[in-house]
């Protein structure tokens, strides 16, 4: 059986502060990356101005440094991408968009592959709608993707 080159890649759109440093948020992917459980792709810083403008920036040519961040495809993410994301922030607020490898299912990919399958479709329910339904004794019934 041949692997697939890559796993299944995530988009993710973490807002921050705008007024401080998003190092946590990088932090937090490269732990995880560190444990082989993603893979940071692509990371860019995007901002939305008060007067509702969008600004984007490739991490390698912000003034936000990370230190030692190995981009395994950076430019993955394109223009139609970010202003797609883009238009779920509001005015006044940053949030990098980092594009994530998720390792921990690639393997999982190859193997449907290796049986005559594929993986036709995957649905991501946010961490705080999950948590927020299942504290309150509900269901995830009607979830949209």
């Amino acid at each position: 059986m041949q692997d697939l080159e890559y796993g299944p890649v995530e988009f993710v759109l973490a807002t921050y502060d705008a007024a401080a440093s998003p190092a946590g948020i990088i932090d937090a992917v490269l732990e995880l990356a560190d444990a082989g459980t993603v893979r940071l792709l692509d990371l860019v810083d995007v901002a939305r101005g008060e007067d509702g403008t969008l600004r984007f920036v490739e991490i390698d040519e912000s003034s936000i440094s990370f230190g030692e961040l190995d981009l395994a495809e950076q430019g993955l993410v394109t223009e139609e991408d970010l202003n797609d994301l883009g238009d779920r922030l509001p005015p006044g607020s940053a949030a990098l968009l980092l594009a994530v490898e998720l390792t921990w299912a690639k393997h999982l990919a190859s193997q449907f592959v290796a049986a005559g399958g594929e993986v036709i479709d995957s649905i991501r329910i946010p961490a705080a709608i999950v948590n927020e339904a299942l504290a309150a004794g509900g269901e995830l019934d009607g979830v949209e993707a």
